[in-house]
């Protein structure tokens, strides 16, 4: 698997230490350019490489860590979707429920990557707590997960596990989806919540 966070933000650099840390080999783009990114990413040696947004988008990954409404500039920057997983980490807080036709914001996103399955994760921690360590004598922090595509959301958990987090699946996105869909003026019940999860 090839994997990509586009957006170099608090959320994207907090994805990008955790897969630097877990060894895992990640590119990042922003909508500047790759000069943009070189100089965020140089901490983490040959892990995190700098790309374009048009090399980004390229991965079997893709992490979505930018604004809101920017998920429709990264989804124009791909020909075809269709087969790739999309990870969205995004929030709509601030954008009013009309703006997004009553729909979980996560539909939204999901309609303008056509052919792409989307998985909901990595959006209700903050970034300070995302770039912690995931593993505490307590447990691993829970990372939760939505999405329609069961064989998706298995393999985001496994890339959630791998980066030594929880997985915890809420099911479908209108569904248990729901708690974590920031919108308008409103923080869904389960984000900000820290949570750990013990090993077996």
């Amino acid at each position: 698997m090839r994997y990509s966070i586009i957006g170099s933000g608090s959320v994207g650099v907090a994805l990008a230490s955790q897969f630097a840390r877990s060894g895992i080999a990640v590119g990042m783009a922003n909508s500047r350019g790759r000069d943009s990114v070189v100089s965020i990413v140089r901490e983490y040696g040959e892990t995190v490489l700098p790309l374009t947004l048009e090399e980004a988008v390229t991965a079997d990954v893709v992490i979505l860590a930018v604004p809101f409404w920017s998920h429709l500039d990264v989804a124009k920057a791909a020909a075809l979707w269709q087969g790739k997983i999309v990870i969205d980490a995004t929030n709509a807080y601030g954008v009013q429920l009309s703006d997004l036709g009553n729909e979980p914001s996560s539909s939204v996103v999901g309609k303008a990557f056509s052919g792409a399955r989307l998985v909901k994760a990595f959006n209700h921690l903050p970034a300070g707590v995302l770039a912690q360590q995931p593993g505490t004598a307590e447990g691993r922090r829970v990372i939760f997960l939505s999405g329609d595509d069961d064989g998706s959301v298995t393999e985001v958990a496994k890339l959630v596990q791998a980066l030594g987090f929880a997985p915890v699946s809420l099911g479908k996105i209108a569904e248990g989806g729901q708690l974590v869909q920031a919108r308008d003026r409103t923080w869904a019940p389960l984000i900000f919540q820290d949570l750990l999860k013990k090993e077996a």
